[in-house]
């Protein structure tokens, strides 16, 4: 039995090579996207990622919203190049005319968030700039920051916070 993901991803592109009149190549579909996105289209690869847990968890509504979202935009990007806006025109024109959907930028999935350690620098005029992780390890790589009001140097306080 075809995966319902893929099958809807075809129907997709069925319904607007119906629309155009005309062939869309087909892209590679991978279910390996984690975090907060539940799609992304990358359009010079001819990808489509999908998050496999919010597509678990929201199913109905991934295949229904979701999949033609990120189908429009390889869509778009075939039939007018690169100079379109992501969520322009062009994409909102598919989104309405093509899938009879509202162009809705953002997903209204349940993200449970994992926990982040962010580490705290500061400067004589805040108290507090919370550094990620990443931007902790360039400072302790030599990397300066500073502050954009008084122009000094940011300066590890020694505290950490979970978030």
């Amino acid at each position: 039995m075809p995966d319902p993901l893929d099958s809807r991803v075809e129907s997709c592109f069925l319904q607007a090579e119906a629309f155009f009149k005309r062939p869309f190549k087909r892209p590679q579909v991978s279910l390996k996207l984690r975090g907060q996105k539940a799609g992304v289209a990358h359009l010079h690869e001819n990808l489509l990622r999908f998050n496999p847990q919010l597509y678990r968890e929201n199913s109905e509504d991934f295949l229904r919203q979701t999949v033609p979202h990120e189908v429009a935009h390889l869509v778009a990007h075939q039939l007018f190049g690169d100079s379109i806006q992501p969520h322009g025109e062009e994409w909102q024109l598919i989104m309405r005319g093509v899938y009879e959907l509202p162009p809705n930028r953002c997903h209204t999935y349940a993200i449970e968030r994992r926990r982040v350690t962010r580490y705290i620098y500061h400067c004589p005029c805040t108290p507090e700039f919370p550094f990620t992780a990443q931007r902790h390890g360039l400072v302790r790589k030599g990397r300066r920051y500073l502050c954009r009001r008084c122009r000094q140097a940011l300066v590890f306080s020694g505290e950490t916070r979970v978030e």
